[in-house]
Formats: C-alpha cells, structure tokens, sequence
C-alpha cells in the first residue's frame, strides 16, 4: 500500500467562542414622588412585554421593598429603557452588568 505525500491537507481554525453581549439589569427605585399609577404606567409604556398586572406588581414591589428589578437583557437595550424610564421621572440605580 502506498501513501500520497502530494495530498492537501486542510488546517482547520480552532474554533473561537462569540463574544456575547454584556446583560444588564434594570432596577427601579422607591421614592416619595412618584405614584403607583405612574410607575405602572410607564413599565407599560416602554419594556417591551410588560403586561398591566406585571407592571403593577413591579410598583407594589418597589413601594415594599424600596427596589425591583423591572428588566433584564441586552445591555444596549438596557440603556436605552433607563434612559426613557429616566426620562418619564422615575428613581433608576444604575444599570447593573450581569
């Protein structure tokens, strides 16, 4: 039996991992200006997915806990529903990577 020595022969890449995209959390704060209605109101209004029962829920919490995380995903987007959430006047912490 004989081997070809003119054969190609294939180098494979080694295989690289995705980079993923940095998660970040979105966590609203208590404050003493900002009604339930309000707070409800705008989760509604700007997550994406957010039903009216949940978005209460979420107020409630806040009002008992003094925070609830209210979003987590992309960090880009996560970015632009702070800002909007800021923007309507409610009390954000920082956005928190995952």
């Amino acid at each position: 039996m004989e081997f070809s020595t003119t054969s190609p022969i294939t180098v494979l890449e080694p295989k690289t991992k995705k980079a993923k995209y940095p998660e970040a959390r979105l966590i609203v704060l208590n404050d003493n200006f900002n009604t339930f209605e309000h707070v409800a109101n705008c989760l509604l209004a700007i997550i994406p997915g957010m039903s009216e029962k949940r978005s209460w829920d979420l107020a409630i919490k806040v009002d008992k806990s003094g925070s609830a995380e209210v979003w987590r995903g992309n960090f880009e987007q996560a970015e632009l529903y702070h800002e909007q959430l800021v923007g309507k006047g409610l009390t954000m912490a920082p956005i928190e990577k995952t």
